[in-house]
């Protein structure tokens, strides 16, 4: 069948069970439906054949085998199978949600910022306008009081003209629209962190809540509403885990009891803890993110105190920042707000899944049952067998992981939500919570865990007959593929949630790691005789120098003098350079040469006479 052809009939199956339910009074989600679909045909119970076409008598059946499934008000099979279905379709994560929540709030603005970006006014009474819709955007945006409210437009305006007067309209409008638009949110940060800082001051905050006051108060107490109903959740799985335990022993009380119906019913409440455990691990995320930003908040408000003080001006550049910090954290702390909010209601919409199980098995009929049984809780089970190890020696070709030689031992992906696969395969379904302090296995890329020792050698033996046996009984109880995380057995189950995040990686165990050692080059003593000699013409001489040396005396003789005798020293002082230098001092002097010569031109006749004249002075005369 085409996957056109075949994607219609689907459809139309969905359309048909839809409306039959409808018909009974029974309101049933497309996505139920489909699932319920998808779990009908999967059980080999039912005799349908995945590989062939549905014929009209196939397709009849299956809307009946739906119809009586979704139909069946007394079944904890489907209220699980409800809630699943719900919390795939509500819930994502943190970042997700906040990613979401923005693009949404973008949305919701497009039009307001568009009127603003694409105007061309021109006139006062344009101008004006636009100034208005300015605020309003800034409002809107922040999210701090409402636009209709007289008292909070004039805050606003006010925080708005100290940094961005009207007069500057002009410029703004000359902009390109992506600079209008990042200079709206710039003004939209600035003007928050402005009336924050005025709230604190106790000179204005018109509108603007206690965020961190109420978040304060919110948290703790959904924390302590959500963990009330984990512990009452974990107290009934573990005595339906006791009577399960008991009735594997007492043929007559498995009778009695209907253990699947108990088990479907664990299944149920199984599920709920590992909802609640999300949800509560995302608040606790929540909680410390916002004592930190709390703490960030109050330091903001404290250096603008000490920046400003009693100042009547302050440059942009030391403040600005400042207030868009204190912008960013406080938008933070609206979606934390958001979160806990969401969060909280998806708590208490999947409370109604939880089935009616005091109509299924009453308070009187449960201690019945438990008188006799050893309930005990997931805690004590680790603890009695925390000594008992796996011994790595009797498996020779499977791998075992323990803490001390795993690096990321508790970040590995164990299988089936770290259920004991033995127990679970062994007991028909009983959910017993795997200790990874007896040892990890690591079979084919996968990662299991077992309650006992015991329990770890049997699986060991045939892993594979064990794990077919948890497939086969997840077929007939389908609501069993998402609890004990069998999406990749079943892929055309995975939920939304695993199909967003099916690029991930499993992490893998880091059990090896760069070492080095070192080893001595002798390690026992050494026995090198350094004396030993082979040549025998060397031992020879030794001998002869030994010989020569018996043969001397060495003799010392010392007299009364000598014994006396020291080395003297003597010192001396060295020559010294002198001079001497007179009383005056006296020159001589030898008279200058002048000598003149005449004649030797500028004469009448042609011959010329030369007349030299000496007037050069005698010695004596000097």
């Amino acid at each position: 069948m085409p996957p056109t052809q075949a994607e219609s009939v689907i459809r139309s199956i969905i359309r048909e069970i839809g409306q039959e339910c409808a018909a009974h009074g029974e309101i049933v989600s497309e996505t139920l439906i489909a699932f319920m679909v998808k779990a009908v045909v999967l059980d080999p119970s039912n005799g349908f054949n995945m590989d062939r076409t549905l014929m009209k008598s196939d397709v009849q059946n299956l809307v009946k085998l739906c119809m009586t499934r979704l139909l069946d008000t007394k079944n904890p099979s489907l209220d699980t199978i409800k809630m699943q279905v719900y919390f795939d379709m509500n819930y994502t994560n943190r970042v997700e949600f906040l990613e979401e929540h923005h693009r949404v709030l973008e949305s919701r603005l497009g039009s307001v910022t568009r009127e603003i970006t694409d105007n061309r006014a021109c006139a006062k009474e344009e101008l004006e306008s636009l100034y208005r819709k300015i605020i309003s955007y800034v409002l809107l945006r922040s999210g701090l009081g409402s636009p209709t409210d007289i008292k909070t437009v004039r805050e606003v305006t006010a925080a708005l003209q100290s940094i961005f007067p009207q007069a500057e309209l002009g410029t703004f409008l000359t902009l390109s629209k992506k600079d209008k638009e990042r200079q709206l949110k710039e003004l939209t940060m600035i003007v928050t962190g402005i009336r924050l800082f005025n709230r604190d001051c106790g000179k204005g905050g018109e509108g603007i809540d206690d965020l961190p006051a109420v978040l304060h108060v919110a948290i703790p107490a959904t924390m302590q509403h959500i963990d009330y109903q984990l512990e009452t959740a974990r107290s009934q799985v573990y005595r339906y885990t006791a009577i399960l335990e008991k009735a594997a022993n007492d043929p007559h009380m498995r009778a009695e009891l209907q253990p699947y119906m108990l088990k479907e019913a664990l299944y149920n409440i199984r599920q709920y803890e590992v909802f609640l455990q999300i949800i509560l691990s995302d608040i606790i995320t929540g909680a410390q993110e916002v004592e930190m930003m709390t703490k960030q908040l109050g330091a903001h408000l404290e250096q603008l105190k000490m920046t400003i003080k009693s100042k009547t001006a302050v440059p942009t550049s030391q403040v600005f920042p400042i207030f868009i910090a204190l912008s960013t954290l406080w938008t933070s702390l609206q979606d934390e707000t958001i979160v806990v909010g969401v969060l909280s209601n998806l708590f208490t919409h999947i409370q109604p899944f939880l089935g009616a199980h005091e109509l299924y098995f009453p308070e009187r009929a449960m201690q019945r049952h438990l008188n006799g049984a050893t309930v005990k809780t997931d805690v004590c089970r680790m603890k009695e067998h925390m000594e008992d190890r796996v011994n790595v020696a009797d498996f020779r070709k499977l791998e075992w992981l323990f803490p001390e030689t795993t690096a990321n031992f508790d970040k590995l992906l164990i299988q089936y939500r770290g259920f004991c696969a033995y127990t679970f395969a062994a007991t028909d379904g009983l959910l017993l919570p795997g200790n990874p302090a007896i040892g990890i296995l690591k079979y084919k890329e996968k990662y299991y865990t077992f309650n006992s020792k015991d329990a770890a050698y049997s699986f060991a033996e045939n892993p594979e007959h064990y794990i077919d046996i948890v497939r086969e009984k997840a077929k007939k109880n389908t609501e069993l593929i998402q609890l004990l995380e069998l999406h990749q057995q079943f892929e055309t189950l995975i939920p939304y949630s695993q199909m967003r995040d099916a690029d991930k990686h499993y992490i893998k165990p880091i059990t090896k790691c760069e070492s080095s050692t070192q080893t001595d080059t002798h390690i026992l003593p050494p026995t090198i005789v350094r004396s030993y000699e082979w040549n025998e013409w060397e031992l020879r001489r030794k001998a002869i120098k030994l010989a020569n040396l018996h043969q001397k005396v060495t003799h010392s003789v010392q007299t009364d003098l000598s014994h006396l005798r020291r080395e003297n020293c003597s010192q001396v002082y060295p020559p010294k350079d002198t001079s001497t230098q007179s009383m005056r001092e006296d020159s001589t002097g030898v008279p200058r040469p002048q000598i003149y010569l005449a004649g030797l031109r500028g004469g009448k006749s042609e011959i010329t006479d030369e007349v030299k004249v000496n007037l050069t002075r005698a010695v004596d005369e000097t």
